[in-house]
């Protein structure tokens, strides 16, 4: 059974999900595109290169929550609009990647996808990461998100490759909900987002 859904049913249930998710989430997405217009200004959308399955190249979407104009020097701290950091903190800067996971770029569920320069960076075991989807959401998030270090957030990306379930899967999801209410793990200590990965051995 976890081989069928390794190979057929994650797929065959992240369309369906999606699909109706992206349906649900309409009239919500329309307001924070709307929002975002207004306060962060144009395009609505940030779009960035990331690396899914087997380490191939995709266009990753979400709703810009930073500012476009960058100073020279300036953290991304700074970018950061109020309104950017109620859509992080609520997780509903992500929507837009339903449209990723409908495309069959990312799954509802999977390590998260980091940047492409970060790629030659892992260690053989780290990079196993790509062995499956990209996410939106996956176990190192449920288990403490940008909280956590590099080290650890690799050691629970392998660990869901190893042990992908329908059952996982579900869990995951709800727990998912549950640490979106309580808006934890957003950031790590001190910055807006997670610190940059510097490669093997990396524990910040």
């Amino acid at each position: 059974m976890r081989d069928f859904y390794r190979a057929r049913g994650k797929r065959a249930f992240d369309v369906v999900a999606s699909a109706l998710l992206l349906l649900v989430t309409s009239p919500v997405q329309l307001l924070v595109a709307l929002a975002v217009a207004v306060v962060n200004g144009r395009p609505v959308l940030f779009g960035q290169d990331r690396p899914g399955r087997n380490g191939e190249v995709f266009r990753l979407c979400k709703f810009r929550s930073m500012r476009a104009e960058r100073f020279p020097g300036e953290p991304d701290a700074a970018r950061l609009t109020s309104l950017g950091r109620f859509l992080r903190s609520t997780s509903l800067d992500e929507l837009p990647e339903l449209w990723n996971v409908l495309r069959g770029e990312m799954s509802l569920v999977g390590p998260r996808p980091l940047l492409v320069q970060y790629l030659p960076l892992y260690t053989p075991g780290q990079a196993r990461r790509h062995e499956v989807r990209p996410g939106i959401t996956g176990l190192a998030q449920v288990s403490g998100r940008n909280a956590l270090c590099w080290e650890k957030k690799f050691e629970l990306d392998v660990q869901y490759v190893d042990s992908l379930s329908f059952a996982g899967d579900l869990a995951i999801l709800v727990k998912t909900v549950l640490h979106v209410v309580r808006r934890s793990g957003i950031s790590a200590a001190g910055q807006a987002t997670a610190s940059p990965f510097q490669g093997r051995g990396a524990t910040a």
